[in-house]
């Protein structure tokens, strides 16, 4: 457990090269494995997971734990060295923020034309195109699953372990994101979105802790 003295008289580092320092722990890490945060005008801490608004930052591990700690530790005030206001529902907002950018990927991906959906359509989608992963509704049906991952296995072998799959959003958030009703699979064709969306929902897992079950390769 970080205590208070661990916190206290820290500097913010600079917001270059290829690492961050976390403002709990001071682990340090690649960027897309924690979160930014600036300052607002009136004061208030702001979530900017795509570090991209203006201001210095303050870096917390991408984990819902270390943020909730941030908040009733006071981290903030004590990295930016002034008095602000970091809200009890911050955890949620970014939770919100990080859940709306990978669903924002997956209508990227949609209009690029690299989401397939239909149990029939993602088979053969298995078997013909150069696949980046699966997405399966949380309430899909297990014997589903275990269809669609023998036609990794049949095609892939050993390797369609590595061949990620994406199972954390509902049905209904499938639905807004792909303009469709009802998706409970839909396979991602090789692409740019297609990898973006995975990383983000990757990213969207780790910082719930759900674990290793809700994301696959």
């Amino acid at each position: 457990m970080t205590s208070d003295e661990d916190l206290i008289d820290f500097d913010l580092p600079d917001e270059t090269g290829p690492e961050r320092m976390c403002i709990v722990t001071r682990a340090k890490g690649a960027p897309d494995g924690l979160i930014r945060f600036v300052v607002s005008p009136d004061k208030r801490i702001v979530p900017d997971i795509r570090c991209r608004l203006p201001g210095r930052g303050a870096w917390v591990s991408a984990n819902a734990d270390t943020v909730a700690l941030a908040v009733r530790k006071k981290a903030f005030a004590r990295a930016f060295k002034a008095e602000v206001v970091a809200e009890g529902q911050l955890v949620e907002q970014v939770a919100s923020l990080l859940e709306a950018d990978a669903l924002q990927c997956l209508s990227l991906a949609k209009k690029a034309g690299l989401v397939i959906c239909g149990t029939s359509k993602v088979e053969e989608a298995i078997a013909k195109l150069p696949l980046a992963g699966l997405v399966h509704a949380k309430e899909a049906a297990q014997d589903g699953l275990r269809k669609l991952d023998a036609a990794l296995r049949r095609r892939f072998g050993d390797a369609a372990l590595s061949i990620g799959r994406v199972q954390i959003f509902a049905s209904s958030q499938l639905d807004l994101a792909l303009g469709r009703t009802h998706v409970i699979h839909a396979a991602l064709s090789a692409g740019a979105a297609s990898e973006g969306f995975i990383s983000r929902s990757r990213r969207l897992d780790m910082y719930r802790g759900s674990g290793p079950l809700s994301i696959v390769g």
